[in-house]
């Protein structure tokens, strides 16, 4: 039997530069799953496997795995140099696919369970608000190395610093005053020893960024930071928290374990040759 990939519409131009299409996954022309394909808004030169589905009377037999080789063929021909994929942490047959196609970790998104209380900070630790000369050097140092994270990876260093400039811009369009946005710095004893920044969704505080001073780490500064985000999220009725961590980040994934946060998304990318 020949499974293939069947276009259902025509190639999609969107107005921010991308294109998608959808497919159904068919076996010998009997449709069993479905396909849709994207390419990055900030990175051209990557595709995002948005879905791919095959039905329960077919899995198990490889319809799967040939469906994603067959959309890798499709975004190769789009000019695509890599695919990503998102994988929820409880889909533990579409992480073991990717996994065997040679899709590697690129960063996980976590989460953790708030209680009603705030949780104390350390003795000699509190959390205040940025002045306006710290926040201009906290953006400064924030859009640079969020430059860098991405240029690490092989993202063009262009492209790595418009996404950044433009993640910034849209996530806090009204710099320390944007609505639901908690920016602190974390003093010890007086001393500053590090920022956290935290926005608070409808249902959820989210910590966009957390940086303790180099020159104090080691300290337990970090865990007080996440404290620190974690009693805003309860102060604001969130009974949930989520980040984001790159894979390789080994200091920043003890902590967040340690912490009590669990995976929800892993993001997968492969390099396509």
């Amino acid at each position: 039997m020949t499974t293939t990939l069947r276009p259902v519409e025509p190639l999609q131009q969107h107005d921010d530069g991308t294109r998608s299409r959808r497919y159904q996954v068919c076996v010998n022309s009997r449709p069993v799953g479905a396909v849709h394909l994207a390419t990055h808004p900030f990175f051209p030169a990557t595709a995002r496997l948005l879905d791919l589905r095959v039905e329960e009377p077919d899995r198990g037999r490889g319809r799967g795995t040939v469906a994603a080789l067959a959309a890798e063929e499709v975004v190769r021909g789009w000019g695509c140099e890599w695919m990503e994929a998102m994988v929820p942490a409880d889909a533990e047959a579409a992480l073991r696919l990717v996994t065997a196609l040679g899709y590697v970790q690129r960063n996980r998104r976590l989460e953790k369970r708030l209680g009603d209380v705030p949780p104390e900070l350390p003795a000699g630790s509190r959390g205040r608000e940025l002045t306006d000369a710290e926040y201009a050097r906290w953006l400064a140092d924030g859009t640079e190395s969020y430059t860098r994270t991405w240029t690490e990876r092989g993202v063009p260093e262009e492209s790595a610093r418009a996404k950044s400039q433009d993640d910034y811009a849209r996530l806090l369009p009204q710099g320390p005053a944007t609505p639901n946005t908690r920016i602190s710095l974390l003093e010890h004893e007086g001393v500053p020893v590090g920022t956290v920044w935290v926005a608070l969704d409808e249902d959820r505080a989210f910590v966009y960024d957390v940086v303790a001073d180099e020159r104090f780490r080691g300290r337990g500064h970090g865990r007080s930071l996440m404290l620190l985000a974690e009693r805003h999220a309860v102060a604001a009725g969130k009974n949930r928290i989520g980040l984001n961590v790159f894979a390789g980040n080994t200091p920043a994934e003890r902590l967040y374990e340690s912490l009590g946060y669990e995976p929800t998304v892993y993001a997968m990318h492969k390099q396509l040759l």
